[in-house]
């Protein structure tokens, strides 16, 4: 063991002791993909091995930086003995287990990087005894338990960041005392209580992140008033408080300024506007109302979150705070759906930036046209417009939006046709223009769409047929409902081109026809409503590769034709309307058609059969058998046919053999030469009327020749049956 002097004649141990350190540091590590631990070795001295740096008096290590080493493994407690280290930076591995109690011996310690790995445990309580720590960042761990008060007696501390981990308890009061403190990181734990009254005294803070906890209570008044905050994020807790349009917030600074997803009232405060800064301002999801006002000094703004409050009054001059971003340049994503602006869709907006990306102004009382100038907006991506009061046709410029992705502006009511200029979309993926007016027929150029995932246009005026080009969208996916329009024509054939759609509905239209055999190549299909339309004839058997259908209705149609059997296969199948058509025979009883509340068949009087149940009238079993019977007497006849020809041809030959061998001229000794023809008349074709007897080898009957009026006997052999043919002597 070697010693020397610190120039404060501090006894300190030789450097061996960092050595051995460091192996047992290595010793602990289970995985290193990229062999960093090899130049950890006897070849060269410690100081040179990889993310170690050591004083150049002592040969001490000050430094031990392996971050984004794709390490793994716990941390030793042998780290303590590194006395001299003052930077310790493992973030970005795969560390696990807990911080050892003997970091306390680390008392040199000024900079903590443990974020991005899996260190479990509580935060330990003799990290206190590191006076020196600045920067102290665990972020993105498993870390438990509370935050401990005594963090707050570290006086040097700039950062503390614990974001991401599993944090409970509420935020330490003590923690006010950090006068140097500049950035305080809590988001995404289970934090709870109150945002403590002391933090309003940290002048030096830029960044306050606590989003995502259970924080409740009111909000300070003196943290709108940390004039050096950069960063201010307390969304997404339970806090409750008023705020009002004269409260004074004063963070000239402020890029991001976040309140979203709280119980807060109130109005928003006109003085947040002269944060000139701002990059970022969400006050969506909360309590808010009244009116939003000028923005016009905040022209470094990108995303603006008014959503989900009951901002407006439902009157003309909601909007006016729209046309005050105009001369923004970097305005990204604008929402403001889901409250209570009213009046006309302003024209300004036509003079947004070109830079914008995301429009959602859905669920609002918003009135008006589409104003055309929308064509100006040539970056836009995403357009809501849904669940407002406008009227009027899509404009045309609407095909100028090449990079729009997802358009919805259902339950309006817009008119006037889909324009083909749609078709110039080719990014467009999700579209949704349910419940309005739109007339005419579907534009055949929505066949361009080839990215396409989800069509509803149901419940308009639409007429027509079905235009091929739309279902050759192979890359439809999601959604395609055509219902409830005034559709006309076949279902085309074309629809085998989607392979890929989970639900197709056409339903309520006046579709006729048969139904496509190609619908079969549907295979990925989850829910088909075919009902209420004119289609005729059977369900297809190919319909039988749909094994993922979990709904399927074809109710009030012409169908006809016998229920298929392969329905009863369907293990998936949780729906299944077959009502109102003509179907007819025996209802299956396995599979879907075990449960009557999933099964409706009413409406087809030549039904029979299933579950009782379901109420159906019973089969008629004499029918079933007579047509058992009409199948075996087919059988019988045809069976009986062959053994008379049989018969008569061995009668034919057996009576010229006699002729030739008869040497009496006797009446009684003489052999009919009869004809087939002759026999069948004189028996009236074997009817059963001139049946004398029959017997194991065959039957016997009486018949009258029509030329001389003679009587004669015939008996028919069954040659079937073995030893009939001697019942004729040789």
């Amino acid at each position: 063991q070697v010693f020397s002097k610190t120039p404060t004649g501090l006894v300190v141990r030789g450097n061996d002791t960092d050595q051995q350190a460091l192996l047992q540091f290595k010793a602990k590590i289970t995985d290193d993909r990229l062999r960093v631990m090899e130049s950890w070795n006897s070849s060269i001295h410690f100081c040179q091995w990889h993310g170690v740096t050591c004083g150049r008096k002592h040969q001490r290590v000050t430094k031990l930086e392996l971050q984004s080493l794709k390490l793994s493994g716990s941390l030793s407690p042998h780290i303590g003995n590194m006395s001299f280290l003052r930077v310790l930076n493992l973030l970005n591995n795969s560390f696990y287990n807990q911080i050892p109690q003997s970091i306390d011996g680390l008392r040199r310690l000024d900079t903590l990087y443990l974020t991005n790995n899996s260190i479990s445990g509580e935060i330990p309580s003799n990290l206190s005894s590191c006076s020196n720590l600045t920067i102290v960042r665990m972020a993105g761990n498993r870390l438990t338990g509370e935050i401990p008060a005594f963090l707050g007696f570290l006086s040097n501390l700039k950062v503390l960041s614990f974001y991401n981990n599993s944090l409970k308890g509420s935020i330490p009061p003590s923690l006010g005392n950090l006068s140097s403190l500049e950035e305080l990181a809590l988001t995404y734990n289970a934090l709870d209580g109150i945002i403590p009254e002391t933090l309003g005294r940290l002048t030096n803070l830029s960044i306050f992140l606590a989003a995502a906890n259970a924080i409740s209570g009111t909000l300070p008044v003196a943290m709108f008033n940390l004039s050096n905050i950069r960063f201010f994020d307390i969304g997404e807790n339970k806090i409750q408080c008023t705020l009002y349009t004269d409260l004074a917030i004063t963070m000239p600074y402020v890029e991001f300024f976040s309140v979203r997803g709280n119980k807060i009232s109130g109005q928003i405060p006109i003085s947040i506007t002269n944060a000139s800064n701002l990059h970022v301002l969400q006050f969506n999801d909360n309590r808010l109302s009244g009116k939003v006002p000028s923005l016009e000094k905040l022209d470094k703004l990108s995303t603006l979150q008014l959503t989900v409050n009951g901002l407006g009054h439902g009157r003309e001059g909601d909007l006016n705070f729209l046309c005050t971003l105009v001369n923004n340049t970097k305005l990204e994503f604008l929402f403001i759906s889901d409250n209570n602006f009213g009046g006309v869709f302003p024209k300004c907006v036509s003079n947004f930036s070109n830079t914008l990306l995301q429009l959602e102004i859905d669920e609002n009382k918003i009135m008006g046209r589409i104003p055309d100038g929308i064509g100006n907006l040539v970056n836009l991506e995403v357009l809501y417009a849904s669940e407002n009061q406008m009227s009027g046709p899509i404009p045309f410029e609407i095909g100028r939006l090449q990079k729009l992705n997802k358009f919805f502006a259902h339950i309006n009511f817009l008119s006037g046709t889909i324009p083909h200029s749609i078709g110039n979309l080719s990014a467009l993926t999700i579209v949704g223009l349910d419940f309005n007016n739109l007339q005419g027929n579907i534009p055949l150029s929505i066949g361009k769409c080839q990215s396409l995932l989800e069509l509803t246009v149901s419940y308009n005026n639409l007429s027509g047929p079905i235009p091929p080009q739309l279902l050759g969208v192979s890359s439809m996916s999601i959604i395609l409902d055509l219902s409830s329009n005034h559709l006309t024509g076949e279902l085309p054939v074309a629809v085998e081109n989607l392979k890929n759609l989970g639900q197709l509905y056409v339903s309520q239209n006046r579709l006729s026809g048969l139904l496509p055999k190609t619908l079969g190549s549907c295979v990925s299909l989850e829910k088909l409503f075919l009902d209420g339309n004119l289609f005729e004839g059977p369900i297809p058997s190919s319909l039988s590769s749909l094994r993922g259908l979990e709904a399927l209705d074809v109710s009030n149609n012409n169908l006809s034709g016998e229920i298929p059997e392969f329905l009863v296969g369907f293990g998936a199948l949780r729906y299944l309307n077959l009502s109102f058509n003509n179907f007819e025979g025996v209802i299956p009883s396995g599979g879907i058609f075990k449960n009557a509340s999933a099964t409706l068949v009413e409406g087809n009087s030549k039904l029979c059969g299933g579950i009782p149940e379901l109420h159906m009238l019973r089969c008629n079993l004499k029918t079933s058998s007579s047509n058992s019977l009409r199948l075996k007497v087919a059988i019988i006849v045809a069976t009986l046919g062959v053994t008379l020809a049989f018969t008569c041809l061995l009668i034919l030959w057996i009576g010229k053999k006699k002729e030739k061998q008869a040497t009496a001229t006797s009446v009684e000794n003489s052999v009919l030469q009869l004809s087939y023809q002759s026999i069948v008349r004189a028996t009236d074709g074997f009817s059963t009327q001139n049946l004398v007897g029959s017997g194991s080898f065959g039957s016997v009957y009486k018949g009258v020749l029509e030329a001389s009026g003679a009587v004669i006997v015939v008996k028919v052999l069954n040659l079937l049956n073995r030893g009939a043919s001697m019942e004729f002597p040789g």
